[in-house]
């Protein structure tokens, strides 16, 4: 079957939607439009006009995120996926770029023989259900214009990377869950989230102490309705538990993953949720 490699663009909307809902990913109109903002991809078209397969960089500083490397099933083992992310890794080399991703299980395979290593991991809960929680803990309140330099100057300690536009982007795709925490007036922390095409997701979630971490979930849960979703990382088992508690199930794993570096940039210990693979 004759098939066109492409730049991908609005145009490309409808087959992008389509590429997520046949994997059961979470993205929405909206998170397309801010991914192709933010950065840029490629698209193989058949000759019938079906978007196959897709694949996107965005840009952080001096490395980028490899995201939406998706192939429609009925498509896939037809060398989509790999033709893609070469094209993505050749871009990122030609720009001086280290790539960056977030990888399933099955996607790890793929990247490791592309040159990427593991880093660190987090994993995916999912509330399916709203439930009851205490009211909004003491030192937690909705994030103000004020609070941006604080709250870029933390994020971009724990990312590695400013990216202001992807984090004003969030704070206004769910008010509700932009949200930050104080400790003897300072910014301890922050939480953001966004709709989503299944359920709702809360994150990234940057702060420095896992109180912090916590009484910024436990606000946003009583603010914020299931379903939900909510990417945690391994090293806070404690956090987990409590989640667990609450009601949220293990959905699947991630592994960060980097090529050409030994270490993802950043401060891996300020992360406790991160913004979604398809983000960082």
């Amino acid at each position: 079957m004759d098939n066109s490699e492409h730049a991908l663009g609005e145009a490309q909307l409808a087959g992008c939607l389509a590429l997520s809902q046949a994997a059961r990913w979470n993205q929405n109109a909206a998170d397309w439009r801010l991914m192709l903002d933010i950065g840029h991809g490629w698209g193989i078209t058949l000759d019938d006009g079906t978007l196959a397969a897709s694949t996107l960089v965005l840009p952080y500083g001096s490395f980028a995120w490899v995201s939406m490397v998706l192939v429609l099933p009925q498509h896939r083992r037809n060398g989509y996926a790999t033709q893609l992310l070469r094209k993505a890794l050749a871009d990122l080399r030609r720009r001086k770029l280290t790539p960056i991703l977030d990888a399933t299980p099955a996607g790890r395979e793929v990247y490791a023989q592309e040159g990427f290593r593991d880093t660190w991991g987090f994993r995916r809960l999912q509330l399916k259900k709203s439930i009851t929680v205490a009211l909004r803990p003491e030192g937690v309140r909705p994030l103000r214009e004020s609070d941006w330099e604080a709250l870029l100057a933390l994020d971009a300690s724990a990312f590695g990377a400013s990216r202001e536009r992807l984090l004003r982007a969030l704070a206004a795709r769910l008010p509700r869950a932009a949200l930050v925490a104080e400790e003897h007036g300072k910014l301890a922390g922050f939480l953001l989230g966004r709709d989503g095409r299944e359920a709702g997701q809360l994150g990234p979630l940057v702060a420095r102490s896992s109180d912090a971490a916590r009484t910024l979930l436990g606000a946003a849960l009583a603010a914020v309705r299931a379903p939900l979703y909510l990417d945690v990382v391994d090293r806070e088992p404690g956090i987990t538990a409590w989640l667990d508690s609450l009601g949220f199930e293990y959905q699947r794993p991630f592994t960060r993953m980097v090529r050409g570096a030994r270490v993802a940039p950043g401060e891996a210990g300020l992360v406790f949720c991160p913004a979604g693979p398809e983000l960082g």
